[in-house]
């Protein structure tokens, strides 16, 4: 059985827990504390990330990886459309959301979750940044419902654990929420993909245990 480490916190984590619930394919989760620091793990997963999966044939890191091996091991659960040029506009609205979003929000994240603050020039350039890139991904997202249109593919997953991160911490940072400024009601279409998916709800559950969890630790500390 496939072994996924990580933790419920990490919305790339949860891509990866997303595509194994919502096509039924049998795993185990395996929670791991990060920052990761000792060598045995770090020789399954080289860069010290979440997530990674360890399988009969050896080890797996980077999200999109190991979303990639899943579709080649598992052809019959259909995780990318079987037109090619279908399969390659999802992935390519996973791509751009990915490097180009949510990435570039990346750089503001220690800030919401730790209080590191981040530097006016940085977040200028995040803020400049982003209202191109997430321009360039609401060109091409449909969100009717679903960002590639009436089908839910796998680009919905990505974008069902990043948007309200991005929404989130660039709220708190930034002071504006950049995806809804720029059109995006990502909040109405979380709620879509919710209510169709119960992969999506357990999601949310286990992400909301992990955070109480952690709150509760920080407090009794």
């Amino acid at each position: 059985m496939i072994q996924l480490h990580g933790t419920a916190f990490s919305n790339y984590y949860n891509k990866v827990k997303f595509v194994l619930l919502e096509h039924d394919i049998a795993f185990e989760e395996v929670p791991v504390r990060l920052p990761i620091t000792d060598e045995d793990t770090l020789a399954r997963t080289p860069l010290g990330k979440v997530p990674f999966i360890r399988t009969e044939e050896g080890d797996l890191s980077e999200s999109q990886v190991i979303v990639e091996y899943l579709a080649a091991r598992y052809p019959q659960k259909a995780i990318f459309p079987a037109d090619p040029f279908e399969a390659a506009k999802v992935r390519q609205l996973a791509a751009v959301l990915e490097l180009h979003v949510e990435l570039v929000a990346r750089e503001l994240y220690l800030q919401m979750l730790i209080g590191r603050m981040t530097s006016d020039e940085a977040k200028e350039r995040v803020e400049r940044t982003l209202t191109r890139t997430i321009d360039g991904f609401k060109r091409i997202a449909k969100f009717a419902p679903y960002v590639r249109g009436e089908t839910f593919t796998c680009a919905d997953i990505c974008a069902y654990v990043s948007l309200p991160i991005i929404g989130l911490v660039t709220k708190t940072v930034l002071g504006r929420d950049m995806l809804l400024d720029a059109g995006i009601d990502w909040k109405a279409y979380v709620k879509v993909v919710e209510e169709a998916h119960p992969a999506a709800q357990r999601i949310a559950a286990d992400r909301k245990a992990e955070m109480a969890a952690r709150a509760a630790a920080v407090k009794g500390a």
